[in-house]
């Protein structure tokens, strides 16, 4: 048995997190993967907010939970927007009250989809601050980032700075990277305290 991928241990850190009727946050959307993963995992009384900036994205996850449609799953409300723009998007009630958050930076991997349209640093930093602030204490951020295309080694290593300069009153930061290969996906974890 090899290691997890990294989808699979981003999905395995948040599932110890959110249970039933919890709120969560897929911050990119993109094919809807994380989408349907927090609607399983916040059941029928959570709620799951998604963003992405393409509406292409926004077509595959749904097309993605009504194929998967089931009554124990989260109400889900996708946004046209950034994930820079999450707190402002998210009722204040449930600012602090959030039980994860995911990220999986780059591009959306569908088959026509544009390529060029990235995930941007100065949009993520932004995005990362905003997601801390809605996590409840000791939910959990994760963050998939992939320094193989044109654009996100720099993205990768903001994300790595952005979490280990975190102080550790407001959350402890965890890697998990292969690490003989530079260019490898891997995931970048922060608890909130």
């Amino acid at each position: 048995m090899g290691f997890l991928s990294v989808l699979s241990y981003a999905h395995q850190l948040v599932a110890t997190r959110v249970q039933p009727g919890d709120t969560a946050i897929d911050a990119t959307v993109g094919t809807g993967a994380d989408t349907l993963f927090l609607a399983k995992a916040a059941g029928k009384r959570g709620r799951v907010y998604g963003f992405d900036i393409q509406q292409e994205a926004l077509h595959c996850a749904r097309r993605r939970l009504e194929e998967n449609a089931s009554p124990s799953l989260a109400e889900v409300s996708l946004q046209l927007q950034s994930h820079e723009q999450m707190r402002e998007a998210v009722p204040d009630m449930l600012h602090g009250k959030v039980a994860a958050v995911m990220f999986n930076l780059g591009y959306l991997p569908s088959e026509g989809a544009d390529p060029t349209v990235i995930t941007h640093t100065d949009s993520t930093l932004v995005a990362l601050d905003a997601a801390l602030q809605l996590l409840r204490p000791r939910g959990i951020l994760t963050a998939v980032l992939y320094p193989g295309h044109a654009g996100g080694s720099e993205e990768a290593e903001a994300v790595l700075q952005w979490a280990s300069a975190l102080p550790v009153s407001s959350g402890q930061s965890i890697i998990y990277r292969q690490l003989q290969r530079a260019a490898s996906p891997y995931v970048v974890a922060v608890e909130k305290k």
